[in-house]
C-alpha cells in the first residue's frame, strides 16, 4: 500500500495553513546551515530550533561531507551569505553497520533490499546485481567522532571554502535527544 494519499492529505492541511510563509526570504534568517544525516529519527528543526526559513539543512547518508554536500554548502555561502556550518552526525548510525565491501557484494549478487539481523545485512533477493557499487565511495563509519572529524577536515580544507567560516562538530544522541560536541572537530573547524 502506497503512503501517496497520505501525504498529499498532510499536504492539503498544510497548505491550507501556509499564510506568510510564502514570502520567507531566500537566504536562511538565522545565517547557518547544518550538514546532517537523512536518518528519520533525526529532525534537525526540532534538535536546533529551527523555524521555516531559518537555516539550510544538507542530508544525506550519514552526514558526511561528500562532493554534493560541499557543493550545497559551497552555495550556502556564496550565494545565500550563510556564516557558520555544523556537521552532525548520530549515534547508532547505519553507515556503522557494514564497509564498502559489504554493499558492494550485496549489491552485485542482488538489488533487492538485504535483510539485517546481528551479524550484520544479507541478501534474501535474487538476482541480477550490479557491479556499478564497486565505482561509489560509500562513505561508510568505522569510528563516529572520527568520521566528523573528518568531515570537518575535508571541509574546512576545501579550496572554495573560506578560512572565515566556522565549522562545529557534533554527534547527536538518538537516545536522549542531545548534541555531544566533538572538541577536535570543532577545532579543526575552527576561523583561520
Amino acid at each position: 500500500m502506497s503512503v501517496l494519499p497520505e501525504v498529499l492529505a498532510a499536504n492539503d492541511t498544510y497548505a491550507a495553513e501556509f499564510g506568510e510563509r510564502g514570502s520567507l526570504a531566500l537566504p536562511p534568517a538565522r545565517g547557518f546551515a547544518i550538514l546532517t544525516c537523512m536518518d528519520a529519527r533525526l529532525d534537525p528543526a526540532k534538535y536546533a530550533g529551527l523555524s521555516e526559513g531559518d537555516a539550510h539543512v544538507i542530508r544525506n547518508a550519514g552526514g558526511r561531507a561528500s562532493d554534493d554536500a560541499i557543493r550545497s554548502l559551497v552555495i550556502s555561502y556564496k550565494l545565500l551569505g550563510t556564516k557558520e556550518w555544523f556537521v552532525i552526525h548520530h549515534s547508532d548510525c547505519g553507515m556503522e553497520f557494514f564497509t564498502d565491501e559489504v554493499i558492494r557484494g550485496l549489491l552485485a549478487n542482488s538489488l533487492e533490499t538485504a535483510a539485517l539481523d546481528e551479524t550484520g545485512f544479507h541478501d534474501v533477493g535474487t538476482g541480477p546485481g550490479s557491479q556499478e557499487a564497486a565505482y561509489i565511495d560509500w562513505l561508510t563509519i568505522s569510528d563516529q567522532a572520527g568520521a566528523v572529524v573528518d568531515d570537518v577536515r575535508r571541509i574546512r580544507n576545501h579550496p572554495l571554502v573560506p578560512a572565515r567560516i566556522p565549522i562545529y562538530g557534533y554527534v547527536y544522541d538518538v537516545t536522549t535527544g542531545r548534541l555531544v560536541e566533538i572538541p577536535e572537530a570543532t577545532k579543526v573547524g575552527a576561523t583561520a
